[in-house]
């Protein structure tokens, strides 16, 4: 009896953990090997990056970009539209490279505040269709408003720095996240852990 309950428990803990990380979530890296730019051929960069992805609750965005030279700021339709920042949800992020959780589902818009980076493209817009959370889940709070951010206009490319080394890989881009573990790697320990359980308590 006692063997078939210790047998239960690991099979049920094993079912769970394969369960939990069968969902983990996603790192998606914004604009890919472009990072976060003043794209070449304007906003249509980060439209077509988007299109081809599916964003969920939980998902990572991670913005490349070099500190001192672009900012992310989530904010609200109409500032994505008129790329301003009166409408801030948050504070911009200005190290880069910057990573924001997705915590609800809905439209949701970034903008870079520098000069006229957002006009030039530097935005996106991007839909997550599924998930835990809803669209109320962070709504923004009318009585805590956010400080717009103004910056004075500059060089919409960002020119490199002549001051010493720095951390930038060629062509101006802030260096890469370290990678994560996939998905697929985490279900596979996942899984080989519970098989083990499995064996140990089927043994005892």
């Amino acid at each position: 009896m006692d063997k078939m309950l210790c047998m239960t428990v690991f099979g049920v803990l094993a079912v769970a953990s394969m369960m939990q990380d069968a969902t983990a979530q996603t790192v998606h890296v914004v604009g890919d090997a472009m990072g976060w730019i003043i794209p070449s051929n304007g906003a249509a960069a980060y439209t077509n990056w988007a299109a081809g992805k599916t964003f969920s609750v939980g998902d990572t965005l991670v913005f490349n970009f070099m500190t001192d030279r672009h900012d992310v700021l989530q904010v609200e339709k109409t500032s994505f539209d008129g790329c301003n920042s009166q409408n801030a949800i948050g504070n911009a992020i200005m190290t880069g490279p910057a990573n924001m959780t997705i915590d609800s589902i809905g439209e949701h818009y970034y903008i870079c505040t520098f000069g006229m980076h957002c006009l030039n493209g530097q935005k996106l817009a991007i839909t997550v269709s599924s998930g835990t959370g809803t669209p109320e889940a962070n709504p923004p709070n009318p009585s805590n408003p956010t400080t717009p951010v103004v910056r004075q206009p500059e060089a919409c490319a960002p020119t490199p720095s002549a001051a010493g080394p720095s951390n930038s890989v060629p062509g101006g881009r802030a260096p890469p996240p370290p990678p994560t573990p996939s998905s697929s790697t985490t279900v596979l320990a996942s899984f080989v852990l519970s098989l083990s359980a499995i064996a140990l308590a089927t043994l005892l």
